[in-house]
């Protein structure tokens, strides 16, 4: 497959906004399958596990590859809660383009935000696709603005939808000027028709084809001067036109449809092979040499050197497998490639193209492709994967900051190896889970997202491992800051008979940002402690810091800076350096103003009207501070700022309060100074 007819693509939106779907209709327009899934039923292709049919949502990012206008489409069907939102993540990493999933009535909600943020930051161009446009309460118009105003994008429709509602029955296409249509209920997956539009609309969408000229123009030179010189514009420079603006960022295409009712996932595809790139849209595959810390520039060719990303792993009954997305090169079944951030070589025993569960064998892999590699022992998320004569380390994938505490234990001792083997696999597939031994009570500690995260993951650990677990109850996962700067001159000198132990140094602790994690810098001048001392001086505050000062919480957000110091020609050591660095680091954190940090979560409810009141009332009593409040649809979405702390078991109290009606949707925010720092020490 030529590079230029090659698309990977990622379905991504907030959870239930009908992605799944859209992907089991793409599976079935292809010819993939020959029955289109269902989630409602559990018989979807890429929700196969069996959490994921029984709780009738994505939990895990699923792969397929299908056919459209002799275009391959890789596909990666992604997680909508934010629970899994590493997933995306990940993905979105990887990726060439995205068709992001809204729902035509609640709009923009937020996990797509988040979702969106992301394509922004690897930039990934995008589609929009307004979804259930024939539910009671969908707006097409008002879910574009909310994408130009909350997600701050030049959306630009291409459609606009013939018929609301029951009465949805196609869209009018601005490019070719004619009205698709499709039979009302469509239950049969009939394929869509043209005819003419009405006439009494030919001039309100004259003019929105105009608006859509109007955009694109800025990005082709060649439609530009046709425009500008009144002359027509015809549909292949158009659709030329608006490729180039949405590869730059310029414009987002926005199209509409009911993906449950089989009405516009064709014109969908037809707008991928047209408007989302190809691999080789991108210049170069730009990267570091590991040795030298150099730039790399890679031409992103099959007949360059090999480099590919792993940006996931996952075990099974039959081994790991190691998703990579090829960038450049080629390799074939048994040759070896070089990890050049772990510094090992592996061998590939075996390459696939995955679709969903199940696996087709490969014998060589080209640069465009997303394959698994099956064999790779020592490879994890975020590994790059090169050629041993010409290494490059890719950028990786960030990983988000665990929230919430669970401590487990086994239910019987005979299993007590079988979970630490399960949960040394699990978290090693998702890096949005750590896990740890309490230094106090030593208790196992594992760290997620959200409590469904840590539901799904012991779930797949009784599933999986045959390990049944004993689960306290969640905590949160606190942090500390200081909130002044502080100067120590702190001198460690030990001599009890043997060898002493000698360091002085001279420490600054400052306060940074919420968000900027720890900096160190060494501002020592003239050889006043030697170079190989500096590293246990750092390692000496990273360990004080792990433990916290205030409740035992790791301490983050501070820059730790070595200005001055002296040693001992035969009593110092690294280990002296970072002794005395723990101890100073303890000393000036104390008189630094040292606070406890709880995360914050943006809670979004929608709720009818009825209930306005009981819930903003229940988020306030729960320390929230109430953001937003606007209408959507037929009810009310209500954003606050609330503790996570006092977030534990509220979709049960929802429910009571709205008698099962209201939902709501949490994410991580920031970390912000706790209110009781008393009651937190407890």
């Amino acid at each position: 497959m030529k590079l230029s007819k090659l698309r990977n693509i990622g379905i991504i939106a907030h959870v239930d906004a009908g992605k799944t779907t859209v992907t089991e209709r793409i599976l079935y327009y292809t010819g993939k399958t020959h029955k289109a899934g269902d989630v409602h039923h559990g018989t979807t292709t890429t929700d196969f596990s069996p959490e994921e049919r029984k709780r009738g949502i994505t939990i895990y990012s699923a792969a397929t590859t299908v056919f459209w206008q002799e275009h391959q489409l890789n596909v990666i069907d992604t997680p909508g809660h934010i629970d899994f939102n590493i997933e995306v993540n990940r993905s979105l990493r990887v990726l060439d383009g995205a068709v992001v999933v809204f729902d035509a009535v609640a709009g923009v909600e937020p996990q797509s935000e988040t979702n969106w943020r992301l394509a922004d930051k690897y930039g990934v161009p995008r589609i929009c696709f307004v979804n259930k446009m024939d539910r009671v309460g969908a707006n097409f118009e008002r879910t574009v603005k909310m994408i130009q105003d909350r997600l701050g994008a030049v959306a630009v429709p291409l459609q606009i939808p013939f018929g609301a509602e029951d009465g949805f029955q196609g869209v009018i296409d601005l490019i070719s000027m004619r009205l698709v249509l499709w039979n009302p209920d469509n239950s049969q997956m009939e394929p869509c028709w043209l005819a003419d539009v009405p006439a009494e609309l030919m001039p309100e969408m004259a003019q929105k084809r105009q608006q859509v000229i109007e955009v694109v123009a800025d990005a082709d030179d060649q439609l530009m001067a046709v425009y500008l010189e009144g002359g027509d514009i015809n549909e292949v420079d158009l659709i030329r036109a608006i490729r180039m603006a949405t590869l730059q960022g310029k414009m987002v295409p926005v199209l509409c449809g009911s993906a449950y009712r089989n009405k516009g996932v064709e014109l969908l595809l037809d707008a991928v092979v047209r408007y989302l790139p190809a691999p080789d849209d991108r210049d170069q595959l730009v990267g570091m040499n590991p040795e030298s810390g150099g730039q790399v520039e890679r031409a992103l060719s099959a007949d360059a050197p090999f480099a590919a990303l792993a940006f996931k792993v996952v075990h099974d009954k039959h081994g790991s497998l190691t998703f990579v997305r090829v960038y450049s090169g080629s390799k074939r079944t048994g040759d070896m490639v070089f990890n050049s951030v772990t510094g090992q070589r592996e061998r590939i025993g075996r390459m696939y193209e995955i679709h969903a569960d199940k696996r087709e064998p490969r014998d060589i892999v080209y640069a465009g492709d997303i394959v698994a590699f099956a064999g790779l022992k020592h490879t994890t998320t975020g590994n790059t994967l090169c050629d041993v004569t010409a290494p490059i380390v890719l950028e990786s994938i960030e990983t988000p900051v665990p929230v919430i505490d669970i401590a487990i234990e086994a239910g019987h001792s005979v299993d007590q190896h079988a979970l630490m083997k399960g949960l040394h696999s699990l978290v090693s597939e998702d890096p949005s889970l750590s896990l740890r031994q309490d230094a106090e009570s030593g208790q196992l500690i594992l760290s997620g997202m959200g409590e469904l995260q840590l539901e799904v993951t012991l779930a797949k650990l009784d599933a999986d491992f045959g390990v049944s677990v004993r689960v306290g109850k969640p905590k949160v996962a606190y942090r500390e800051t200081i909130t002044q700067a502080q100067e120590l001159h702190y001198r460690y000198k030990k001599q009890d008979g043997g060898p002493g132990q000698f360091a002085e140094i001279v420490l600054r602790i400052e306060p940074l940002a919420n968000g900027e994690g720890f900096r160190f810098e060494n501002q020592v001048a003239g050889g006043a402690i030697p170079r190989e001392f500096i590293p246990g001086v750092e390692a000496g505050v990273k360990r004080a810091a792990s433990m916290g000062v205030v409740a035992g919480y790791p301490v983050v957000d501070f820059k730790a800076t070595l200005l001055d110091g002296t040693y001992h020609a035969q009593d110092s050591s690294v280990l002296a350096f970072e002794k005395a660095a723990f101890l100073a680091f303890q000393q000036a954190a104390a008189k630094a103003g040292a606070v406890l940090m709880e995360p914050m979560m943006t809670v979004t409810v929608q709720t009818p009207a009825d209930y306005i009141g009981d819930c903003i009332g229940d988020l306030v009593r729960r320390q929230g501070l109430i953001q937003n409040q606007s209408q959507v649809g037929s009810g009310v979405e209500i954003q606050a700022s609330v503790p996570l702390a006092q977030m534990f078991g509220y979709i049960g109290d929802l429910r009571a309060m709205t008698s099962g009606r209201a939902s709501f949707t949490m994410q991580f925010e920031r970390y912000s100074a706790a209110l009781r720092q008393s009651e937190k020490r407890s």
